[in-house]
């Protein structure tokens, strides 16, 4: 494998939790953020972490001091200049994303791939701002990060054999299990899940149970972890939402079309665990 050296746009917490779990697989990582208090909030995050996994006998005071060793923040895109794999993890916008494609396409030398965190925006459309078209995929990891196992790693009808390759070993690399998938609006993972969540709200909202009745179904009848309802909480309205919305503006079916409900939800401001309130109320 190429890929020696990893650099990651967007130090949230998606780009933070990709910096750890490369990090401590050993990868020298180079993370940059538009401000120094964002670079400074996800290095205290990923400490946090650290601190949490000692705490539970899941990591020792060395692997925390390798890890963070490892991680290099700046608010200068140049740092990309020999970087091998760059991963942009920023705010799930189309536009902004290949703005920084622009930028960082000019910056890093011939043989980088590139990737974007993206959950459901086409990578081909962010691929074609490029110089490197055919160094070009879609790394899907999820949240959180250093705890959740999946990535699913997404190639254009662009894509050469080589950088998919790469970006599959590197995602293995670091613990991670693949999903390999074509670039298609939702990829593997949303283009099931969604139409399954939106059904959920849409007969919640036609009223054939009690959201608990709906919840527990699932749970107990399918043996899912979570509910739909408890899930798009735990996800957020607004993401869902969103994701919803870019996925019936590209197959223009009636179960990829968001309920009244989940808009109206969002536009009162219940977006789930993170706002306190969304289909349950966490505030108690």
């Amino acid at each position: 494998m190429t890929i020696k050296k990893l650099g990651i746009v967007g130090f949230g917490q998606m780009g933070s939790g990709i910096a750890q779990v490369a990090a401590a697989a050993g990868y020298p990582v180079v993370a940059t953020d538009e401000k120094d208090e964002f670079l400074k909030k996800g290095l205290s995050r990923i400490e946090g972490l650290l601190n949490k996994a000692i705490e539970k006998g899941k990591a020792t005071e060395e692997d925390k001091k390798k890890t963070l060793g490892n991680i290099t923040t700046t608010t200068d895109l140049g740092a990309f200049a020999d970087c091998d794999l760059v991963i942009e993890a920023i705010v799930e916008n189309l536009d902004a994303k290949i703005k920084i494609f622009e930028t960082i396409d000019r910056v890093c030398k011939p043989t980088t791939i590139f990737a974007s965190n993206t959950s459901s925006l086409s990578i081909t459309d962010m691929a074609v701002v490029t110089s490197r078209r055919s160094q070009f995929v879609g790394m899907h990891f999820f949240n959180p990060v250093p705890v959740m196992k999946l990535v699913e790693v997404v190639r254009t009808i662009m894509t050469d054999d080589q950088s998919f390759n790469d970006a599959v070993a590197f995602a293995e690399s670091v613990g991670k299990t693949v999903v390999r998938a074509k670039d298609t609006c939702g990829f593997v993972v949303n283009l099931l899940l969604i139409p399954f969540l939106i059904d959920a709200i849409r007969w919640y909202e036609n009223g054939l149970a009690t959201k608990e009745d709906i919840d527990n179904g699932m749970k107990l009848g399918c043996a899912h972890p979570m509910g739909p309802l408890e899930l798009t909480d735990f996800i957020g309205l607004d993401t869902v939402l969103y994701i919803g919305e870019i996925m019936f503006e590209e197959f223009r079916e009636p179960r990829y079309a968001p309920p009244p409900l989940l808009k109206r939800m969002v536009k009162a401001g219940y977006l789930g665990r993170k706002s306190g309130r969304g289909f349950y109320d966490y505030k108690k």
